[in-house]
């Protein structure tokens, strides 16, 4: 029994918690963990609960009301169970929960929770509670509070995860990032800890992480115009051809969304003008400053006579990047910005954050817009993948995606009608160019009625015949675009509306959308669960039933209508079990839902895929991979996609695309010519090299058309680069597969931070350009105009090898690279194992045997090569096989142990063909070399002398 602790009357500093100032401390023990009510006489009262979720995980709530309240998690999947073995213990101020690995303290005086291992090392520190954790707020009827929690930060920790954001900012350490679905932007309310700890933030509103300050408008610098002037800068406003529509004093910067196109002046036209700002700003701080930049159109930047960004986004869809720059207290700095709207509607914003105050420099916070309680989960472990893993025992693992969707994705915007579909696979199958999927975008359907899940039958007469040619004829899968969205008065949207599932908000207003003479259209609601049951029922008669293989779902934020304020995407946006405000961010999460659980009802043997522009906590569990939105064909923009990526994958959700070649172009390139093709050809060869190595790859974007045939002939660099990387990445399948097996088997991570596996290494903690391709390759895209070199840093605590010489290089320093127009450097980690198959043109042409394995030596080496059907659940019945390989250094051994388990159709009896590749040993990646050895397998172990 435990006994009950009482404390004298409660003392509270906010004055709106009246409830509970009679209220005693107290402490109630539960299965799971236990609930304590502080009282407030030395903190704000509040009832925290700790429940023991497993030996590495904690969950933690707190509530200025009598009692937590209790919502069912739509993050946390329903596969949780009983908790681990803990024990309880106190003192008279303070509480301990103790599981194997993990011990958790909670103050009876204050309410901190502080968290240490079961060597008594700290993990993890709440900053205490106050007046600002819990403010009351309302929408739409719904009250909450406003949320906010702080954790102590050590000066030399890094934070990864959050999502997908495209400030090219690997370590976001020091760094605000906002939580807010958009276009290009991610919201997952999961961080990893470079201290092996992981924080899932249990809340699907609007959320600030990291620093979490108010963002500051330009005029809260001192502001002196170009002729000296204090308080403003000089705006000059001229037509392209220089003529001066108007000069006038501007302090704040901000036309960030349709809103506020009516503050320009009058007689501008955005479409024939230009924009320049120019004066000085004076800060009252020393240190640090961030601009936050939002821009559609070309922008440039200079403070203090330097080029600080040099960006192009398309005008309809603005970017967004992070510009720090050091400050002297009271010293004026000059600063310039050019603008070319480049369109007839665009937006540019420019905001700022000062050196983060002592007091918080070494804090880690959540702010979120709405929710009851403080709800986060602590989760542990030996390394970052044992977080991530905790992450997933939370919120589901990630079903392994079919074998095909690891092979090469054509898409283009758009492919208009069935013939174009037909003509560019038989032309891949005649070109000899490998390909597994063919993508068919928006707008198949009669452009009055989109969301009927119709295909206009003037443009594809036949697409029941048109998906069995695919399949028959060219061995190719056919992915397809279902939106959210339907228009106004076609049968879908009378039926989703009799039923009320629709948002009604977005017709009522007459807003009308971008195609043709514009149609009124409204979203679904994935909220309803029969609404997400009619959602499936209607593509699965319209599409599934046709034969289609996967599912593109676009517009997932949800886009209502581009460039809305926040304010109006919530007043259009009515989540049946509550406000918008509350569940902003979950809609992703709830239409993926939709479509994998309803395919699975109805098939439950061919494996879903959905590609989603956006994502949310716990989406892989539905098997959910995401890309990066409609970001620009633009060098900044392809850099600005590794560390999106490596972030996102580090948040949980292992399947992550782009792009490539980027989705919007620049006028330049839509009939270049001369340089501009030139520079074209060489942004997409790059691009394709990095594509190569990300967990799916898959190219896509607007005109010119992105068959590799299209952006360059035969025998030209650009062709015959992506051809090689393409053709490499269908040889390294049995890798790649095996690392799908391994991510949802043992919760792994493909695409990986080098602070992942060099944790020991502090020069790579904050490293944007460079990642792990699973444990073995390290990928280091060039991502400037004809550059023939690039530097790498190489982690210490390995050697790595050049794949394609076999040169050996020490780790821990940096090295400059060759990086000839063909060739993006690819790095080898010694001690690799990497089993390579034959050439193939689709993934299920022939099996892999022969197989090669590129054994690279001078550390121990170990890699498990995973195989099962390919194509639909049995792996979750037991039916797959494992062959462990393993390399011992000392003993110059290879061992290939037993295969473990089996599966219909497995390969019984099989060759391996054998390479060494050592630090005196080199060789390249060479297809047609000899084997060192070549050995028969029949499953039993084998041991081979190297």
């Amino acid at each position: 029994m435990i006994k009950r602790l009482f404390f004298g009357t409660a003392f509270l500093c906010c004055s709106f918690f009246p409830a509970l100032q009679a209220q005693v401390s107290k402490v109630d023990k539960n299965s799971d963990g236990v609930t304590v009510s502080i009282s407030g006489k030395e903190s704000i009262a509040q009832v925290v609960k700790l429940q023991v979720v497993a030996d590495n995980i904690i969950h933690v709530t707190s509530s200025p009301a009598k009692g937590v309240k209790s919502r069912k998690s739509l993050i946390v999947a329903d596969t949780i169970r009983a908790a681990h073995r803990w024990e309880l213990s106190q003192t008279d101020d303070k509480l301990f929960i103790s599981t194997s690995l993990l011990k958790a303290e909670l103050s009876l005086i204050t309410g901190e929770v502080k968290f240490r291992d079961n060597n008594g090392k700290s993990i993890l520190e709440e900053v205490k509670r106050d007046c600002n954790t819990f403010i009351p707020g309302i929408y739409s009827g719904d009250t909450f509070f406003k949320l906010k929690q702080s954790f102590v930060s050590e000066a030399s920790e890094g934070y990864y995860g959050l999502g997908q954001h495209q400030a090219g900012v690997m370590n976001y350490k020091g760094r605000q990032v906002t939580l807010s679905q958009y276009n290009t932007d991610v919201a997952v309310p999961f961080v990893v800890s470079s201290r092996n700890y992981g924080i899932l933030w249990d809340n699907y509103s609007i959320t600030r992480a990291g620093d979490v300050r108010d963002l500051m408008p330009l005029s809260g610098l001192k502001l002196y115009s170009a002729n000296g002037g204090e308080g403003w800068l000089t705006a000059k406003y001229t037509r392209k051809n220089g003529e001066e529509v108007i000069s006038r004093p501007e302090s704040v910067i901000d036309y960030s969304f349709i809103k506020d196109q009516k503050n320009f002046p009058d007689n501008f036209k955005l479409a024939d003008g230009h924009v320049r700002w120019e004066g000085a700003l004076e800060s009252p701080y020393t240190g640090i400053h961030t601009f936050f930049l939002k821009y559609a159109g070309y922008v440039k930047v200079w403070i203090d006579g330097k080029l600080q960004a040099d960006r192009w986004r398309q005008a309809w869809n603005p970017g967004s990047v992070e510009i720090p720059v050091n400050f002297e207290k009271g010293k004026r700095y000059p600063v310039v910005i050019e603008w070319n709207p480049d369109g007839g509607e665009s937006y540019l914003g420019l905001n700022w954050l000062g050196p983060v105050p002592a007091a918080e420099k070494e804090q880690f916070a959540f702010l979120s817009e709405a929710g009851d309680n403080v709800d986060y989960y602590l989760v542990t472990g030996k390394n970052m993948d044992d977080v991530i893993a905790g992450y997933r025992t939370l919120t589901g693992r990630a079903p392994i995606v079919p074998k095909w969707a690891l092979g090469f994705w054509q898409s283009r915007e758009r492919y208009k009608t069935q013939e174009e579909i037909l003509t560019t696979v038989k032309t891949f199958r005649d070109k000899k160019i490998p390909l597994d999927n063919i993508v068919l975008d928006w707008s198949y359907w009669p452009e009055e009625a989109w969301g009927s899940q119709d295909f206009d039958t003037r443009r594809f007469p036949d697409a029941s015949k048109m998906l069995a040619d695919l399949h028959s004829k060219y061995n190719t899968h056919f992915m397809i675009s279902v939106w959210p969205k339907f228009y106004k008065g076609i049968d879908s949207y009378n039926e989703f509306s009799k039923n009320g599932w629709l948002y009604a908000r977005n017709v009522e207003d007459g807003r009308k959308d971008w195609i043709g003479k514009g149609y009124q259209s409204t979203f679904y609601d994935p909220f309803n669960d029969n609404a997400r049951a009619g959602f499936w029922n209607l593509i699965n008669k319209k599409l599934y039933t046709k034969g289609i293989d996967a599912w593109w779902m676009d517009a997932t934020e949800p886009d209502l209508h581009s460039n809305l304020d926040v304010d109006t995407r919530k007043s259009i946006f009515s989540p049946s079990t509550g406000s918008a405000t509350r569940y902003f961010n979950a809609f992703p999460l709830l239409n993926a839902k939709a479509v994998y659980e309803g395919q699975r009802s109805v098939n439950p043997d061919d494996r879903v895929f959905i590609l989603t522009r956006s994502s949310f906590a716990g989406q892989q569990r539905f098997a959910a991979t995401t890309w990066s939105g409609d970001i620009s064909s633009r060098w900044h923009d392809m850099k600005d996609q590794i560390a999106a990526g490596i972030n996102f994958s580090m948040s949980g959700l292992p399947y992550w695309t782009m792009d490539i070649g980027g989705f919007s172009v620049e006028k330049r390139y839509e009939k270049a010519s001369g340089k501009d093709l030139d520079e074209w050809r060489e942004l997409n060869a790059r691009w394709f090299q990095f594509g190569a190595f990300t967990p799916i790859f898959r190219v896509h974007g607007q005109f010119p058309y992105r068959e590799i045939y299209n952006i360059a002939p035969e025998g030209h660099p650009a062709y015959e680069s992506m051809l090689f990387y393409n053709k490499l990445r269908y040889r390294l399948l049995p890798y790649i597969y095996s690392l799908a097996g391994k991510a949802y088997h043992d919760n792994y991570t493909i695409m990986r931070g080098l602070v992942m596996d060099f944790e020991a290494d502090t020069a790579v903690k904050s490293i944007a350009d460079q990642f792990l391709f699973g444990p073995s390759l390290m990928i280091n895209p060039v991502t400037e105009y004809k550059a023939s070199s690039r530097d790498l840093y190489l982690p210490a605590g390995s050697g790595w090898y050049d794949i394609y010489t076999g040169k050996y290089f020490k780790g821990g320093r940096h090295v400059t690279a060759s990086a000839p127009y063909g060739r993006m450097p690819l790095m080898v980690k010694a001690g690799a194992i990497i089993p390579i198959g034959p050439e193939i043109q689709y993934t299920s042409e022939k099996t892999a045997d022969p197989l090669t394995l590129y054994v690279y030596t001078g550390q121990d080496a170990s890699f498990d090569l995973y195989e099962d059907e390919g194509i639909n659940y049995n792996y979750e019945k037991g039916l797959f096989s494992r062959i462990p390989l393993s390399y011992n250094e000392k003993s110059g051994t290879l061992t290939i142990g037993s295969r473990q388990g089996d599966y219909p159709g497995m390969l019984q009896d099989r060759t391996f063909r054998i390479v060494r590749i050592g630090p005196g040993k080199a060789g390249a990646l060479d297809f047609n070399r000899k084997a060192d050895k070549t050995i028969s397998y029949s499953g039993k172990q084998l041991s081979i002398k190297m």
